[in-house]
């Protein structure tokens, strides 16, 4: 009976021993495997295109594509405050318009021009941005008691305010901003290297503006998103998916929720400025009719049609808003129903907005995680690990009434 008992407790801990765990993979295997995805090539490969398209596109693409990173740093800012936290603003062109106004004011001489006595402080350029965006932040750090306590549509109200707050200061602060035809913009002046028109030759092909400012464009864009990602997929950004869920139970939790709205508020507020500031660098001169309430609602259609909350959506929804028209104007020739700028029939301005409209009905209604969604496969549930069957022991009784 011993015997038999013993190798019942042998064959009961057999199974024990069989299901234990295997052992973590290592680091190395881990970013080896990292290594080894398709995505990493398509990075890696859209990283180098990225570097050497200034040696290949005209100033045209070159402006385009600039436009397209201004918006894209503008729309990661908006998407942590309206994606990842739920706080509807209407009032980002207002911030853009700080940080580039802040930059010409900083960085700008005193001089006479178009009538307007302009004001300017003449700080170095380099630090003259960097103060902009600081500027911008500190604005929108005014606005944040507001926006830490209204949340859904009376926040947007509030900071729809903002832009008809800004319109009558860019229109009527002649020596702030020049007024109706706005004032030049200096230019960036970073390491001796000043990102004008001024010739540059770089392996035979001569750099002027924009092919300076890309490579300014694609650092701060970078260090934009790396930055932005970090948050959203740290504590802070788990606090704010709990504030845009349910705020009564993030509350509950322990989260602060009118700080982080506040503090949410200001960190976009910053994105924005940063944003208005490459802007400002890429038209070389600001211009107060831009800042207005359609560049608001092109910035809520950059998150809704790339994806809520998401970094990655952000990007491509800029550049599919902001190079769609750009698009539109470049082939208005070949393209039907579409003609050129004040030619009579459909403007490409006016095409894009209806074709960019369309695509937020169609994110909303067939795609609600947006264009970035399109691009993930679906990840397969694993499948249930099968428990091992006993092993069989010679030793034990093949009919449980049977002695040994």
């Amino acid at each position: 009976m011993s015997d038999t008992a013993a190798s019942g407790t042998t064959a009961q801990a057999a199974p024990e021993a069989t299901t234990a765990p295997a052992p973590a993979p290592g680091p190395a295997q881990t970013f080896t495997d990292r290594l080894r995805r398709p995505r990493t090539y398509a990075v890696l490969l859209g990283s180098v295109l990225l570097l050497v398209l200034p040696f290949y596109l005209d100033r045209f693409w070159l402006q385009a594509g600039l436009f397209a990173m201004a918006a894209a740093i503008g729309a990661i800012g908006l998407n942590m405050l309206t994606g990842a936290t739920g706080q509807l603003s209407m009032g980002h062109a207002f911030f853009l318009a700080v940080g580039a106004y802040g930059y010409c004011v900083l960085a700008g001489e005193s001089s006479t021009e178009n009538g307007h006595t302009l004001t300017g402080l003449g700080l170095p350029t380099w630090l003259a941005a960097i103060l902009a965006v600081l500027l911008a932040g500190a604005v929108g750090g005014l606005f944040s008691p507001i926006a830490g306590r209204l949340r859904g549509a009376y926040l947007g109200i509030a900071t729809l305010a903002l832009i008809f707050i800004g319109q009558h200061v860019l229109f009527n602060a002649g020596s702030l901003t020049g007024g109706y035809n706005g004032r030049a913009v200096p230019p960036l002046s970073l390491f001796g290297l000043t990102f004008d028109d001024s010739e540059l030759v770089v392996a035979a092909v001569p750099f002027g503006a924009s092919e300076k400012l890309w490579y300014v464009g694609l650092v701060a864009l970078l260090l934009s998103a790396l930055f932005a990602r970090g948050v959203l997929r740290g504590r802070p950004g788990r606090a704010m998916n709990a504030i845009r869920d349910h705020r009564i139970a993030a509350g509950v939790m322990g989260v602060p929720v009118a700080r982080y709205r506040a503090g949410v508020f200001v960190l976009s507020s910053m994105y924005a400025g940063l944003a208005g500031v490459l802007l400002a660098l890429v038209f070389q001169r600001t211009v107060p009719e831009y800042f207005g309430m359609i560049l608001s609602l092109e910035y809520l259609a950059m998150i809704v049609i790339g994806g809520l909350g998401s970094v990655g959506g952000a990007v491509i929804g800029a550049a599919f808003v902001t190079l769609l028209p750009q698009v539109l104007t470049h082939y208005s020739d070949s393209l039907p129903l579409v003609s050129a700028p004040g030619t009579g029939g459909l403007a490409p301005g006016e095409a894009s907005r209806y074709l960019y409209g369309a695509a937020v009905v169609a994110v909303v209604l067939f795609l609600p995680g947006g264009l970035a969604r399109l691009g993930l496969a679906r990840a397969r549930k694993p499948a249930a690990p099968r428990k091992p069957a006993a092993p069989k022991n010679p030793a034990a009784p093949k009919n449980p009434g049977e002695k040994k």
